[in-house]
């Protein structure tokens, strides 16, 4: 995919962050957008300000968690706008919790938005991407999918996930010769409010990771959807954002599991004086 010139394509969380920044670079880029977000009232702003750069955009409500609204959204967008090139799977949401006190409830709510969202997209649209002839799936996992981090441990299980799930995927689309391209993006650090908007138990150190995080993050979510869409025309398997992503990415193919070690004494010595470490 050279060219995103009346190419139709969906995102997922495209509200805020990382999906707003994709749906207005794509519409500069004379792309048609059908973007759907929980928040509705979001989605449907930047539904708005993709139109005002002369593109077709259309804001839908939508819980990816819920296989069958889905399965729903696929059919109306396809047809609405008559096909489906382009899908990136970014809803996602954030819990700061560690499994002691992590709560069975809080588990399944990330699960079934962070991994179940990606799978439910994944299933709806791939046909129709097959049927264009000229498909591709982007699947966001993070950084969190190369190594695990102390009170991320729900997040890290639905980022390996959706990394394991998207590299399998890429290999059965080359095995069938099927003309769709299938990307897995890890994000270091953006700037987005995923991590003020994380859930977390009712604690001071909680927030204050989260501050934090918001506060070291050096990539804007601009900056983020000019890598994704140059990773989407180069056909890249992976798809790196930021320069602590190729860290992330490094660290355990270097260090193997001493990276766990190196890990933990950098919160030791941040806890001492102070500093929380932690994010998305």
């Amino acid at each position: 995919m050279k060219n995103f010139t009346d190419r139709v394509a969906v995102i997922t969380g495209a509200g805020s962050g990382i999906g707003r920044a994709l749906a207005l670079d794509l519409a500069g880029r004379g792309a048609r957008l059908a973007l759907s977000d929980v928040d509705e009232v979001a989605v449907a702003d930047t539904a708005a300000r993709c139109e005002k750069l002369g593109v077709q955009a259309r804001g839908y409500q939508l819980d990816v968690s819920d296989r069958a609204a889905m399965t729903a959204h696929a059919d109306q967008v396809v047809a609405e706008f008559g096909r489906v090139n382009l899908v990136v799977n970014n809803a996602g949401v954030a819990l700061m919790a560690t499994v002691e006190e992590m709560s069975y409830e809080d588990f399944d709510w990330i699960v079934g938005i962070n991994f179940w969202g990606v799978v439910h997209g994944t299933k709806a649209f791939l046909p129709h991407l097959i049927a264009s002839g000229d498909g591709h799936l982007v699947n966001i996992s993070s950084v969190f999918g190369f190594v695990g981090v102390p009170t991320q441990s729900a997040y890290n299980a639905t980022k390996f996930a959706v990394r394991g799930f998207t590299e399998a995927l890429r290999q059965e689309m080359l095995l069938e010769k099927r003309r769709v391209g299938v990307s897995c993006v890890h994000p270091g650090g953006i700037r987005t409010n995923i991590a003020r908007d994380a859930r977390a138990p009712e604690n001071s150190t909680s927030q204050q990771r989260a501050n934090d995080f918001s506060r070291i993050a050096r990539t804007t979510p601009e900056q983020a959807a000019k890598t994704i869409l140059r990773g989407v025309e180069r056909k890249r398997a992976r798809i790196l954002i930021g320069p602590d992503a190729y860290v992330f990415d490094a660290a355990p193919r270097l260090l193997g599991s001493g990276y766990q070690r190196l890990s933990t004494v950098a919160m030791t010595v941040a806890r001492r004086f102070g500093v929380s470490i932690g994010g998305i």
